[in-house]
Protein backbone atom coordinates (compact mmCIF):
# COMPACT_ATOMS: atom_id res chain seq x y z
CA UNK A 1 0.00 0.00 0.00
CA UNK A 2 1.11 3.53 -0.55
CA UNK A 3 2.54 5.83 2.08
CA UNK A 4 0.94 9.26 2.20
CA UNK A 5 1.25 12.08 4.71
CA UNK A 6 -1.96 13.55 6.07
CA UNK A 7 -2.26 16.24 8.78
CA UNK A 8 -3.72 15.32 12.17
CA UNK A 9 -4.15 18.26 14.50
CA UNK A 10 -1.13 19.68 12.61
CA UNK A 11 1.14 17.55 14.79
CA UNK A 12 0.61 14.00 13.66
CA UNK A 13 1.20 12.32 10.34
CA UNK A 14 -0.72 9.37 9.06
CA UNK A 15 0.99 6.79 6.92
CA UNK A 16 -0.83 4.14 5.02
CA UNK A 17 1.04 1.04 6.00
CA UNK A 18 -1.91 -1.07 6.98
CA UNK A 19 -0.90 -4.68 6.63
CA UNK A 20 -4.03 -6.67 7.24
CA UNK A 21 -3.58 -10.26 6.20
CA UNK A 22 -6.92 -10.33 4.43
CA UNK A 23 -7.85 -11.30 0.91
CA UNK A 24 -10.03 -8.58 -0.52
CA UNK A 25 -11.57 -9.00 -3.95
CA UNK A 26 -11.36 -6.37 -6.67
CA UNK A 27 -14.78 -4.96 -5.76
CA UNK A 28 -13.67 -4.46 -2.17
CA UNK A 29 -10.41 -2.88 -3.29
CA UNK A 30 -12.40 -0.43 -5.43
CA UNK A 31 -14.54 0.52 -2.44
CA UNK A 32 -11.45 1.11 -0.30
CA UNK A 33 -9.84 3.11 -3.10
CA UNK A 34 -12.99 5.20 -3.53
CA UNK A 35 -13.15 6.05 0.18
CA UNK A 36 -9.40 6.78 0.28
CA UNK A 37 -9.72 8.93 -2.83
CA UNK A 38 -12.52 10.99 -1.32
CA UNK A 39 -10.50 11.48 1.85
CA UNK A 40 -7.41 12.56 -0.08
CA UNK A 41 -9.52 14.98 -2.11
CA UNK A 42 -10.53 16.69 1.11
CA UNK A 43 -14.05 15.27 1.14
CA UNK A 44 -14.16 13.50 4.50
CA UNK A 45 -17.95 13.77 4.82
CA UNK A 46 -18.43 11.95 1.52
CA UNK A 47 -15.74 9.42 2.44
CA UNK A 48 -17.47 8.74 5.75
CA UNK A 49 -20.87 8.35 4.09
CA UNK A 50 -19.42 5.85 1.59
CA UNK A 51 -17.61 3.97 4.36
CA UNK A 52 -20.77 3.84 6.48
CA UNK A 53 -22.80 2.55 3.51
CA UNK A 54 -20.22 -0.16 2.90
CA UNK A 55 -20.08 -1.12 6.58
CA UNK A 56 -23.89 -1.34 6.71
CA UNK A 57 -23.65 -4.27 4.29
CA UNK A 58 -20.45 -5.76 5.70
CA UNK A 59 -20.31 -4.79 9.38
CA UNK A 60 -17.39 -7.11 10.20
CA UNK A 61 -15.02 -5.74 7.54
CA UNK A 62 -11.97 -4.64 9.55
CA UNK A 63 -10.33 -2.62 6.78
CA UNK A 64 -13.30 -0.37 6.12
CA UNK A 65 -13.96 0.00 9.83
CA UNK A 66 -10.31 0.96 10.28
CA UNK A 67 -10.60 3.47 7.46
CA UNK A 68 -13.73 4.85 9.12
CA UNK A 69 -11.68 5.45 12.27
CA UNK A 70 -9.06 7.29 10.22
CA UNK A 71 -11.75 9.48 8.66
CA UNK A 72 -13.23 10.30 12.06
CA UNK A 73 -9.76 11.19 13.33
CA UNK A 74 -9.22 13.42 10.32
CA UNK A 75 -12.53 15.15 11.10
CA UNK A 76 -11.39 15.85 14.66
CA UNK A 77 -13.89 13.41 16.16
CA UNK A 78 -11.40 11.80 18.50
CA UNK A 79 -13.91 10.16 20.83
CA UNK A 80 -15.73 8.53 17.90
CA UNK A 81 -12.42 7.43 16.36
CA UNK A 82 -11.29 6.03 19.72
CA UNK A 83 -14.52 4.03 19.92
CA UNK A 84 -13.94 2.62 16.41
CA UNK A 85 -10.33 1.59 17.09
CA UNK A 86 -11.22 0.20 20.52
CA UNK A 87 -13.99 -1.91 19.00
CA UNK A 88 -11.57 -3.16 16.35
CA UNK A 89 -9.14 -4.29 19.07
CA UNK A 90 -11.99 -6.21 20.67
CA UNK A 91 -13.33 -7.75 17.47
CA UNK A 92 -9.91 -8.41 15.89
CA UNK A 93 -7.43 -8.61 18.79
CA UNK A 94 -4.78 -10.06 16.48
CA UNK A 95 -4.41 -6.81 14.49
CA UNK A 96 -1.69 -4.42 15.74
CA UNK A 97 -2.67 -1.37 13.64
CA UNK A 98 -5.75 -0.34 15.63
CA UNK A 99 -3.61 -0.34 18.77
CA UNK A 100 -1.12 1.99 17.10
CA UNK A 101 -3.87 4.43 16.12
CA UNK A 102 -5.40 4.27 19.59
CA UNK A 103 -1.98 5.23 20.91
CA UNK A 104 -1.96 8.24 18.59
CA UNK A 105 -5.31 9.36 19.90
CA UNK A 106 -4.25 8.87 23.51
CA UNK A 107 -1.00 10.75 22.92
CA UNK A 108 -2.94 13.64 21.38
CA UNK A 109 -4.68 13.92 24.75
CA UNK A 110 -1.38 13.60 26.65
CA UNK A 111 -2.48 10.20 27.98
CA UNK A 112 0.98 8.75 27.56
CA UNK A 113 0.51 5.76 29.87
CA UNK A 114 -2.47 4.60 27.78
CA UNK A 115 -0.49 5.27 24.60
CA UNK A 116 2.40 3.18 25.95
CA UNK A 117 0.10 0.27 26.81
CA UNK A 118 -1.52 0.34 23.36
CA UNK A 119 1.86 0.41 21.61
CA UNK A 120 3.20 -2.39 23.75
CA UNK A 121 0.22 -4.49 22.67
CA UNK A 122 0.83 -3.63 19.01
CA UNK A 123 4.46 -4.74 19.37
CA UNK A 124 3.45 -7.90 21.22
CA UNK A 125 1.20 -8.76 18.27
CA UNK A 126 3.84 -7.86 15.69
CA UNK A 127 7.38 -7.64 17.08
CA UNK A 128 8.59 -6.35 13.70
CA UNK A 129 6.18 -3.39 13.59
CA UNK A 130 8.71 -0.59 13.11
CA UNK A 131 6.16 2.24 13.34
CA UNK A 132 4.94 1.03 16.72
CA UNK A 133 8.54 0.73 17.96
CA UNK A 134 9.32 4.28 16.87
CA UNK A 135 6.13 5.60 18.42
CA UNK A 136 6.83 3.73 21.66
CA UNK A 137 10.26 5.36 21.81
CA UNK A 138 8.58 8.75 21.43
CA UNK A 139 6.12 7.94 24.20
CA UNK A 140 8.95 6.86 26.50
CA UNK A 141 10.73 10.14 25.74
CA UNK A 142 7.58 12.11 26.63
CA UNK A 143 7.15 10.13 29.84
CA UNK A 144 10.82 10.77 30.65
CA UNK A 145 10.29 14.49 30.05
CA UNK A 146 7.33 14.50 32.43
CA UNK A 147 9.36 12.69 35.09
CA UNK A 148 12.34 15.00 34.68
CA UNK A 149 10.05 18.02 34.89
CA UNK A 150 8.45 16.72 38.07
CA UNK A 151 11.86 15.96 39.57
CA UNK A 152 12.96 19.51 38.77
CA UNK A 153 9.89 20.89 40.55
CA UNK A 154 10.69 18.79 43.60
CA UNK A 155 14.42 19.53 43.60
CA UNK A 156 15.09 22.76 41.72
CA UNK A 157 18.82 22.68 42.54
CA UNK A 158 19.46 19.33 40.86
CA UNK A 159 22.03 20.18 38.16
CA UNK A 160 21.68 16.86 36.32
CA UNK A 161 18.06 17.51 35.31
CA UNK A 162 18.49 20.63 33.20
CA UNK A 163 20.60 18.99 30.45
CA UNK A 164 18.16 16.08 30.25
CA UNK A 165 15.20 18.42 29.87
CA UNK A 166 17.03 20.36 27.16
CA UNK A 167 17.63 17.14 25.22
CA UNK A 168 13.99 16.09 25.50
CA UNK A 169 12.85 19.54 24.35
CA UNK A 170 15.23 19.43 21.42
CA UNK A 171 13.96 15.99 20.49
CA UNK A 172 10.44 17.32 20.13
CA UNK A 173 11.40 20.78 18.84
CA UNK A 174 9.89 22.31 21.94
CA UNK A 175 10.99 25.72 23.18
CA UNK A 176 13.94 25.50 25.53
CA UNK A 177 12.42 27.80 28.14
CA UNK A 178 9.71 26.68 30.54
CA UNK A 179 8.10 23.31 30.99
CA UNK A 180 7.53 20.77 28.26
CA UNK A 181 4.43 21.83 26.34
CA UNK A 182 1.50 19.41 26.28
CA UNK A 183 1.74 19.28 22.48
CA UNK A 184 0.94 15.76 21.27
CA UNK A 185 3.91 15.39 18.93
CA UNK A 186 4.53 11.90 20.19
CA UNK A 187 2.87 9.65 17.67
CA UNK A 188 3.93 10.76 14.26
CA UNK A 189 2.92 7.60 12.50
CA UNK A 190 -0.58 6.41 13.13
CA UNK A 191 -1.50 3.95 10.46
CA UNK A 192 -3.73 5.11 7.64
CA UNK A 193 -5.55 2.88 5.15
Amino acid sequence: MQHAALPFASFLRFFSALVFVLAAGAAHADDYADVNGLLRQGKPEEALAKADAYIAGKPRDPQMRFLRGVILTEQGKQSDATAVFTQLTQDFPELPEPYNNLAALYAAQSQFDKARAALEMAIKLNPNYATAHENLGDVYARLAGQSYGRAQQLEAGNATLAPKLVLIRQLFNAPTAGALPPVPTVIRKPVRQ
